[in-house]
């Protein structure tokens, strides 16, 4: 919460009560000085701060206690008799907007995004890349290239001037809205919401080069709701680049000011039976598998020069890591098989492809839910669901004995992992959502119980220390500590491997 938004409704509280502390008949001076106070706040919070419409309500009782105050004050005849009853109700609606301001205030607070650990300022660069040799399938008129927009944050020398903002503008926050099933003004405040990246500042000569990360964001998801985590690892010395896989975000803005939302949902249909499910899932997995491929390669090109950045020479392709939340984490288990990435993390996503593929021979992290684990442990300890069960997750029984079937080559593929240095964790307490920044824009998601009962500013460190750890360990010959087993700083953490039974 803001500070001027914040002495703004405290002042309505006290204009209100003191309206209840004047005698009857007092003059009604410190009435109207409260009240040009609180109208200043007013001035100075929608010039500094920016006005939001869960405000509205506050801005209205000011200049209702500004209005009345000045008649009363500047009134020759002495006080009007105001009936009771008027009154009374008068007071009953300033109590209720006052109310609503506060709950709105709270489920719709202007948030800010945990500072990133590491030593470095960060700085951030979006680039447009087209790939010519893929057509686009997901766009209706079907006629078009392949286009991606990719967001890099990295280790930078000093940063001057204000951080970016955290989603750069403002007709994405529409699209978050619908995405969530909110009206669309809901979200507006986010705009106020700053990153701590600095755009196309210049690349930290600490290091001759920087390690790779690439990451995915979840289905119906955008690059916008990982800024912290690539914040974070890139305040440790790396060069992190997420991907909007477009036509999979919901929303995604391009330099002429095309903006994209989801379509790749058509691939899927209510009436699908499990295979065809599966088989359009491989279908929209081999489409964001390739995406990052593609954009390595162009990474290839912007370490040469051929793409222009400030990154040029500074990339350490030599030791390339990947990650991803959701669909995006299968993705990051389905891109290692490239042989230019070293090692990955699922966060929180089931894998696809699995019959196209043999096992992954490289260093692997998952880290799920509480809940997706404890759909794995119905798979793992071979526990047929009643009938009861299954209704309530509106699902069949043939269904569900093709869903164990593939979850059972899935967990075959996480087992084999660990034998190549991974893991299988999972974190107490968290639910889907809480491997992204949506855990921070809304206690409502909370409510709606698709983030977990863990604050989400300790969900977010927790993660963001093991994705650390394991990046170390792999791509930087260091750290390792928290993946060899359970630590006391993080109870919450189940190390799940020793867990797995197969039959």
């Amino acid at each position: 919460m803001r500070l001027f938004e914040l002495l703004l409704f405290l002042s309505n509280i006290g204009l209100f009560a003191l309206t209840f502390l004047l005698k009857k008949g007092r003059p009604r001076i410190p009435l109207f000085v409260a009240s040009g106070i609180a109208t200043l706040l007013l001035v100075i919070h929608w010039t500094v701060e920016g006005y939001r419409v869960q405000l509205l309500f506050s801005y209205c009782i000011t200049i209702i206690f500004l209005s009345t105050s000045g008649y009363s004050y500047f009134r020759k005849n002495g006080p009007q008799k105001i009936p009771r009853f008027l009154l009374g109700s008068a007071y009953t609606v300033i109590a209720i907007m006052l109310g609503v301001t506060a709950g709105l205030m709270y489920v719709f607070p202007v948030f800010n995004l945990p500072e990133p650990a590491g030593e470095f300022k960060v700085g951030t660069q979006t680039f447009h890349l087209v790939d010519r040799n893929r057509e686009e399938i997901f766009d209706e008129a079907k006629d078009g290239k392949r286009e991606l927009m990719v967001q890099v944050w990295y280790p930078v020398q000093s940063g001057t001037g204000k951080y970016a903002p955290f989603i750069p503008d403002t007709q994405i926050l529409r699209y978050m809205s619908a995405n969530y099933g909110l009206p669309e003004f809901t979200l507006q405040h986010v705009k106020y919401v700053s990153s701590h990246a600095y755009s196309g500042a210049e690349v930290s000569s600490a290091q001759t080069s920087y390690p790779l990360i690439l990451a995915n964001p979840g289905f119906g998801s955008s690059r916008l709701l990982h800024t912290s985590q690539a914040e974070n690892l890139a305040s440790h010395g790396y060069i992190v680049a997420v991907i909007d896989h477009t036509y999979n975000t919901f929303a995604t803005e391009f330099p002429d000011g095309r903006i994209t939302s989801s379509t790749t949902n058509d691939l899927f249909s209510p009436n699908d039976d499990y295979r065809t499910g599966r088989e359009s899932r491989d279908k929209l997995g081999k489409v964001l598998t390739d995406d990052v491929a593609f954009v390595l390669d162009q990474f290839e090109l912007i370490q040469s020069g051929q793409i222009p950045s400030h990154l040029k020479g500074r990339i350490d392709l030599g030791h390339v890591g990947v990650f991803g939340h959701s669909i995006g984490g299968a993705t990051a288990y389905d891109a290692s098989y490239d042989p230019r990435i070293a090692v990955g993390i699922d966060l929180d996503g089931g894998l696809y492809r699995l019959r196209d593929r043999e096992e992954l021979q490289k260093p692997f992290l998952f880290i799920n839910s509480e809940s997706y684990f404890e759909e794995l442990k119905i798979v793992m300890d071979n526990r047929t669901l009643t009938d009861a069960e299954l209704n309530h997750m509106g699902a069949t029984r043939e269904w569900m004995d093709q869903v164990t079937e593939d979850k059972k080559l899935e967990l075959e593929r996480m087992r084999d992992t660990v034998d190549e240095g991974g893991q299988i964790l999972y974190i107490e307490n968290t639910e889907h959502l809480n491997f992204t920044d949506v855990q921070f824009i809304s206690p409502v998601f909370n409510m709606l119980g698709i983030t977990g009962k863990i604050a989400p500013e300790r969900a977010n460190s927790v993660i963001n220390a093991y994705m650390l750890d394991f990046f170390d360990m792999y791509l930087k010959n260091q750290g390792g500590v928290l993946i060899k087993g359970p630590d006391s700083r993080f109870p919450e953490v189940k190390f799940a491997t020793s867990l797995m039974k197969y039959n």
